[in-house]
C-alpha cells in the first residue's frame, strides 16, 4: 500500500517540515555573544582558588596519571608541595604526587581524560585542570542557545535560554571545577542537539519522499546526526555511568519521533514501519556506537600493563576462551565498580535526597577559607571566601512553576518539544530516587539543569506571546519576560561572591546563605 498524502488545511510537508526562523546572521550572532558573555564569567579568575576544590582532589590528579602512566596511580599520603606547582610537576618529579602503584577508581576514564588536555596544555595548575570544564561550560551555553532557537522557532528564546544557562550560580560552579558532572552534562546536551538536528532533517527526507514506496515506507538512509548522538552518548557514559539513562531516554525518544513522522506522512502500519525502517540503525547509532565509544576510552587502561589496576586479573582466573583477558579483567573491574555505586551509604554532611534539588535544600560546599585581617585581601577582623554549588534560586525555583505546564503541554497538547524537555529532565533526574540510601548529592542536578532551562524558556514562549498578538498583548508580555531575566541576573550577581571564592565580609557572606541547610 503506497503512502498516502493526508487531507487537511496544511499540507503532509507543511506538518512535517517545521519552518525556521529568517533571521540571517543573528541566528548565529546572537547565540555566540551569549556564549562570549558565558565564556568571560567563566574565565574570569579560574585559577582562583590556588587548591583543589572537593572532588578535584580526584580527577585533577587521575587526568594527570593519565597523561604519564595511562591509568590511574595512588597518591603519596602528604604531598611535599600541596599545591603542586606547575615548574615542580614540569621538572619530573612525578614521586611528590604519585605512589607509583596503580590505583583502583569508580568512575571511568573519559571525563578525566579530557581534564587531562587541560593539563597538557598549561600543566599542573588550577587553571590547566580547570580550562577544559570552562571550554565546555562556555560551549553548552553556546549549544542551548541553538537548541532553543530550534526548537522554540526564535533565536529571541534561544537567547535566552542561553542567558538563563550563562547566570545560574550551579552551571557556573560547575564550568569552573574540574569535575565530572559538567562533563556528563556536556555530553548528553551534544547528544539532545544532535538528535534535533536529526529530527529535523530527516523529516525533511520523509517529505520530500513521501508516496516513494509501499509498507515498510523510503528508508532514511545514513543519519550523520544520529551517529554523532551516539558519539555523544558514549563520551557521557564514559565520564560517569548515570550517561546511561540518558542512552536509554534518547534511544526511546528518537524512535518515537520517526514514529511520529512516518504517521504524520500517512505510512501505512507506522508502527511496524518504524521497528523495520529505524529502531534497529536507531540501537546500532546510539548503543553500538556509545559502546565502542566507551571502550575505546579505556584504551590507556588496555594498554596500561602493571600500572593499571586490575589489568591482570583474568590471568589468575580462567574463563571462556573466546573470551579475550582484558574484557574479562575489564568486566570484573566493573562488577567491583558497580558494587561500590550501589552500597555507598557513607555518611556525608552534605549529601542530600533528591527531593529537595529543586529547592536547592542543600548544596555543597566546594571550598571555603576564612582570612583574618590583612590576610588575602581582607580589610575587617574576619572575612570569608566561598565556592559553593548553589544554583539561583530564580531559575531553580522558577522550574517548580514551569515543569508542570510543560507536563500539560506534553499529556493535554501532545506538544512534541515538551516531551523532549521531559525526556532530558526525566534521564538526569528520576533515577536518583531509586537511591535513597545511598550517599549522593546535590550537584548532580547539573546533569539535567538545561532541560529546566529549556522548560523555563518554553513557558517564557507563551508568556510572550505568538508573533501574531495583539501590540498590548506583546508588551506586557515583553515586559514581564525582561523582569524575569533580569531579576535571575541580579539574583546570580548577588550570589557571585560566594560562587567565585572572592573575599568578602563574613557578615556579607552570611547574608548570601539565606537558609541555614545552605551553610
Amino acid at each position: 500500500m503506497p503512502v498516502l498524502m493526508t487531507a487537511g488545511a496544511r499540507s503532509v510537508r507543511d506538518r512535517l517540515v517545521r519552518p525556521v526562523p529568517d533571521d540571517g546572521i543573528w541566528g548565529w550572532l546572537g547565540p555566540v555573544l551569549v556564549a562570549i558573555f558565558a565564556g568571560v564569567l567563566r574565565f574570569w579568575r579560574l585559577g582562583t582558588p590556588r587548591a583543589f576544590m572537593f572532588d578535584e582532589t580526584y580527577y585533577a590528579k587521575d587526568a594527570y596519571a593519565l597523561l604519564h602512566y595511562g591509568a590511574e596511580q595512588n597518591y603519596v599520603s602528604k604531598p611535599k608541595d600541596p599545591t603542586f606547582a606547575n615548574t615542580q610537576i614540569l621538572a619530573g618529579r612525578l614521586d611528590d604526587l604519585f605512589a607509583g602503584t596503580p590505583a583502583y577508581v569508580v568512575h571511568p576514564p573519559g571525563g578525566k581524560w579530557m581534564i587531562a588536555i587541560g593539563e597538557q596544555i598549561f600543566g599542573m595548575t588550577p587553571f590547566g585542570w580547570r580550562f577544559v570544564v570552562a571550554v565546555t561550560g562556555t560551549l553548552s551555553v553556546l549549544m542551548i542557545a541553538r537548541i532553543g532557537r530550534r526548537m522554540f522557532g526564535s533565536t529571541l528564546l534561544g537567547c535566552t535560554a542561553g542567558l538563563m544557562l550563562s547566570v545560574d550560580g550551579l552551571a557556573y560552579v560547575h564550568s569552573r571545577a574540574a569535575l565530572l558532572d559538567p562533563l556528563l552534562m556536556f555530553w548528553a546536551l551534544a547528544a539532545f542537539g544532535a538528535l534535533l538536528i536529526d529530527r529535523d532533517r530527516t523529516r525533511l527526507l520523509l517529505a520530500d519522499r513521501i508516496g516513494s514506496g509501499g509498507f515498510p515506507g523510503p528508508g532514511l538512509g545514513l543519519r550523520p546526526w544520529r551517529l554523532a548522538a551516539g558519539v555523544s552518548l558514549g563520551m557521557a557514559c564514559a565520564t560517569k555511568w548515570s550517561g546511561l539513562y540518558f542512552v536509554a531516554a534518547y534511544g526511546l525518544l528518537t524512535v518515537l519521533w520517526d514514529l511520529g513522522a512516518r504517521r504524520t506522512a500517512g505510512a501505512s502500519r507506522p508502527i511496524r514501519a518504524t521497528l523495520v525502517r529505524d529502531a534497529g540503525p536507531a540501537f546500532v547509532s546510539l548503543v553500538g556506537v556509545a559502546v565502542a565509544v566507551y571502550l575505546v576510552s579505556w584504551t590507556g587502561w588496555f594498554l596500561g600493563g602493571a600500572d593499571a589496576y586490575n589489568r591482570s586479573w583474568a590471568a589468575t582466573h580462567p574463563g571462556p576462551a573466546y573470551i579475550p583477558d582484558a574484557l574479562r579483567s575489564l568486566w570484573d573491574y566493573h562488577r567491583t565498580a558497580w558494587h561500590f555505586h550501589t552500597t555507598l551509604e557513607t555518611y556525608h554532611p552534605y549529601r542530600s535526597n533528591p527531593w529537595g534539588w529543586l529547592l536547592l535544600s542543600r548544596p555543597v560546599s566546594y571550598f571555603y577559607a576564612g582570612p583574618k585581617l590583612g590576610a588575602s585581601g581582607c580589610d575587617v577582623a574576619q572575612c570569608s571566601q566561598a565556592v559553593t554549588a548553589l544554583g539561583t534560586p530564580a531559575i531553580w525555583w522558577a522550574s517548580l512553576l514551569a515543569l508542570p505546564v510543560i507536563g500539560f503541554l506534553w499529556l493535554g497538547r501532545r506538544d512534541w518539544r515538551a516531551g523532549a524537555i521531559l525526556a532530558g529532565v526525566a534521564a538526569g533526574y528520576l533515577p536518583w530516587f531509586l537511591f535513597q540510601r545511598r550517599t549522593i548529592y546535590s550537584f548532580y542536578a547539573v546533569a539535567f539543569l538545561p532541560y529546566l532551562v529549556l522548560a523555563i524558556t518554553m513557558c517564557l514562549g507563551l508568556l510572550l506571546g505568538a508573533r501574531g498578538a495583539g501590540a498590548l498583548r506583546r508588551r506586557v508580555g515583553a515586559v514581564a519576560v525582561g523582569g524575569y531575566l533580569v531579576g535571575a541576573i541580579l539574583n546570580f550577581l548577588w550570589l557571585l561572591p560566594v560562587l567565585s571564592a572572592q573575599v568578602i565580609p563574613y557578615a556579607s557572606w552570611a547574608r548570601r546563605m539565606w537558609w541555614k541547610s545552605w551553610i
